[in-house]
C-alpha cells in the first residue's frame, strides 16, 4: 500500500497542473468561459452536459452556490467535445513546456502507468467521475497518454476518497476545514478556490471543536487519527489499480517518476492563485 500512494502521489503533479497551468485558462476563455468556469466544465465534460447539481455530487467541497454559478450557462457558450479537446490540447502544450516529452523514462513511466489505469478501468462502480473519463478514448500522443492515465488513476483515487469522506460522516465544508488545520495548503487558497462565506467556513470550525477533532485551529490528536483512518483507506480503495503492478513495479513507478513531478513543478505549473 505504501509504494501505491508514493507511485501515485510522485506523478500526481503531471496530472493536477492542469488546473494551475495558464494554457488551460486560455483555452478555455477562446471558448468563452471564465476561469472557474472553465474549471468545472473542463472537468465534468466527460459525462456531457453536466448539471450543476452532478457537479456539486461529485466535485464534493465545493460551495454549491459557486457551483451553480459558474456552471450556468457554460454549455450554451460550447459543447462538452469542444472543452475536453481543449484540455487535451492544454494539457499537451504545458506538458510539453516542462520537457515532460524528452525525459527519457517516459516509454516506462507511460507503461507502468496505463497498466495500472487499465486495471482502474474493471473496477467503475460506484466511481462516477472516474467512470466517466474512463470512457474517454485514449489519446494518440505519448505525453497526453500519460497525462490520461494519472487523471484516470487520480479520479479513481478521488472517487474512493469522497466514499471514505461519506462513511464517517465529514462533510464537504468539513473536509477542506480539516485539510487546512493541517497547514501543508494555504487556508486562504481553500477558502478562495472553494467559495465558502466566511460565516460558513468559521460555523464549521466550532462543529469540528466540539466534535473533538479541532483544537483551536490545529486538529486534535482525535483529528489527526480520522484523516489517518481516511487516508489509509482511500489507499486501500486504490489498491484494485495499483494491484496490477505488483510491490516491485509500484516501487519503480515511483522512482521513475519522481523526474516528471519534479520538471512540473520547476516548470511552475502548479502555481496556487
Amino acid at each position: 500500500m505504501k509504494a501505491a500512494r508514493a507511485a501515485w502521489r510522485r506523478l500526481e503533479p503531471v496530472h493536477a497542473m492542469i488546473y494551475f497551468a495558464p494554457e488551460g485558462t486560455r483555452r478555455y476563455a477562446d471558448l468563452g468561459l471564465s476561469r472557474r468556469a472553465g474549471y468545472f466544465a473542463s472537468r465534468s465534460a466527460a459525462f456531457g452536459r453536466a448539471s450543476a447539481e452532478l457537479v456539486i455530487s461529485t466535485f464534493y467541497n465545493f460551495n454549491p452556490a459557486f457551483v451553480r454559478q459558474a456552471v450556468v450557462g457554460a454549455w450554451d457558450a460550447t459543447t462538452p467535445q469542444q472543452v475536453l479537446d481543449a484540455r487535451y490540447a492544454a494539457a499537451g502544450e504545458a506538458l510539453r513546456r516542462a520537457g515532460i516529452h524528452e525525459l527519457p523514462a517516459l516509454d516506462e513511466v507511460l507503461a507502468l502507468a496505463r497498466r495500472a489505469a487499465e486495471a482502474a478501468c474493471e473496477h467503475p462502480q460506484g466511481r462516477p467521475l472516474f467512470a466517466a473519463h474512463a470512457a474517454l478514448p485514449w489519446p494518440e500522443e505519448p505525453v497526453l497518454q500519460l497525462w490520461h492515465a494519472q487523471t484516470l488513476l487520480r479520479e479513481f483515487r478521488g472517487d474512493g476518497h469522497v466514499a471514505c469522506l461519506l462513511s464517517e460522516g465529514v462533510g464537504g465544508l468539513e473536509a477542506l476545514v480539516l485539510d487546512a488545520a493541517r497547514g501543508e495548503v494555504p487556508v486562504d487558497f481553500l477558502k478562495a478556490s472553494r467559495a465558502w462565506p466566511e460565516e460558513e467556513w468559521a460555523g464549521t470550525k466550532e462543529r469540528l471543536r466540539k466534535r473533538g477533532l479541532l483544537e483551536g485551529d490545529c486538529l486534535s490528536s482525535e483529528g489527526v487519527l480520522l484523516r489517518r483512518h481516511i487516508e489509509d483507506r482511500t489507499d486501500r480503495l486504490a489498491l484494485a489499480a495499483y494491484a496490477a503492478l505488483g510491490d516491485a513495479d509500484c516501487e519503480r513507478l515511483a522512482e521513475l517518476a519522481d523526474p516528471f513531478g519534479r520538471a512540473v513543478v520547476e516548470a511552475g505549473l502548479l502555481k496556487l492563485g
